[in-house]
């Protein structure tokens, strides 16, 4: 299956029936591979996995609100047609699959056209390099003008159906001015998502502008977090979970051998989600939580209310999590411009990857049904063997 092409949808799969309270799904930045999003949320999709809660940062917010903002029965189009229009087509490319170094060549144009020209709904550069425009404007702090952006979530997203259906959408972005990390999120009373927010989200300098909300200038969240991991597992304590992560980045990799593949490794090192970290930190908290709990019954009843005032350790319920990671691991020919190059083979190709992967998972079972219910955290990490050249 190719994004690019109409094809008969497959028909879906009632919604599974879980052992959850909620279902989230959390994905990262990581720009023109964010197309492995996409492939992999129609795979869920079809299983029958329909998330309560989806937290996106960067490019992940931009597919988090394309699916947030569309009916169930509609969002793997509007996906497909969003990254249909951001797509570039180079003349000849159909011969780029022949040889290997045909293919690099492609995909070093491709990173070239972006440079120069921007990318067709998505960015383009100012008339004037920064240096040469006054200061303090956007064009004097950043390289691209990101309008276009905006013109095309309002055609593929409806942002009225995200601020007032029952999906709950989180997206991650820095303060400029405090460094602060924060999230947009539809849970937050009075708050209305426009596409400015996921703009903010989006915003990675020095390509890109600041983008201002209520007054203050927003960067990419990825400056700080590539992943709402953190964020989902504080927020989300208080329920049995189902996580599904899609990671754009893969810690693990070859050892370089040229400067291009140094480029592209930092890349991987540099935003790949920490996810080991993530989890320790959550799996510290569950058995503190545990142990005050087990303390507070030694404790007399007028101590504990001086104490933790109207949250007894009793009445706090800790919500079981489970987390199928979906890592993007191909490592078909890429380039340390992957990120930025918006060929329509390339984005074909991290699409049919996503799709790959998420297959592996959802053909999976253990994931279905609690590990070890006393555990608190359970990883659970798929790699289909045919990671190289598809």
């Amino acid at each position: 299956m190719s994004f690019d092409k109409a094809e008969p949808q497959p028909k879906r799969r009632p919604k599974l029936k879980l052992p959850y309270d909620q279902t989230v799904l959390v994905m990262q930045g990581g720009g023109a591979l964010g197309a492995y999003q996409a492939g992999a949320y129609e795979v869920l999709h079809e299983g029958g996995v329909e998330p309560d809660w989806i937290a996106g940062i960067s490019i992940g917010a931009i597919n988090a609100a394309i699916i947030a903002g569309n009916a169930p029965e509609d969002r793997v189009p509007a996906l497909r047609a969003f990254w249909q229009e951001i797509a570039t087509t180079i003349p000849g490319d159909l011969l780029a699959g022949q040889h290997a170094h045909s293919d690099f060549n492609f995909r070093q144009f491709s990173g070239w056209l972006s440079l120069i020209a921007g990318a067709k709904g998505f960015f383009r550069p100012w008339f004037l390099l920064p240096w040469f425009n006054p200061p303090g404007t956007p064009e004097a702090t950043s390289f691209y003008d990101t309008s276009p952006l905006r013109e095309t979530l309002l055609r593929h997203v409806d942002f009225d159906r995200i601020n007032k259906g029952p999906l709950r959408l989180s997206l991650g972005a820095v303060q400029v001015r405090t460094g602060n990390f924060v999230y947009f999120d539809t849970h937050e009373p009075e708050r209305v998502i426009g596409p400015e927010h996921v703009m903010a989200s989006a915003a990675l300098p020095p390509g890109f502008p600041a983008v201002y909300v209520d007054g203050e200038a927003y960067w990419d969240g990825g400056l700080v977090s590539n992943t709402p991991l953190s964020y989902v597992l504080d927020a989300g304590v208080a329920k049995d979970t189902l996580v599904f992560q899609i990671d754009l980045f893969s810690a693990v990799g070859p050892v370089p051998q040229t400067m291009d593949e140094v480029q592209e490794r930092m890349k991987d090192i540099t935003y790949s989600s920490r996810t080991r970290l993530n989890t320790d930190a959550f799996l510290e908290k569950y058995r503190l939580r545990h142990a005050i709990r087990a303390l507070a019954q030694y404790v007399p009843e007028d101590a504990l209310e001086r104490l933790c005032d109207q949250s007894l350790p009793a009445d706090v319920y800790d919500g079981r999590v489970s987390l199928v990671h979906i890592i993007n691991r191909s490592n078909r020919r890429e380039i340390q411009s992957k990120d930025f190059e918006f060929w329509r083979v390339s984005l074909d190709e991290h699409w049919r990857d996503g799709m790959r992967d998420a297959r592996t998972a959802m053909e999976a079972d253990s994931w279905r049904e609690f590990s070890d219910p006393e555990t608190g955290l359970a990883v659970y990490d798929y790699m289909r063997t045919d990671t190289r050249d598809d």
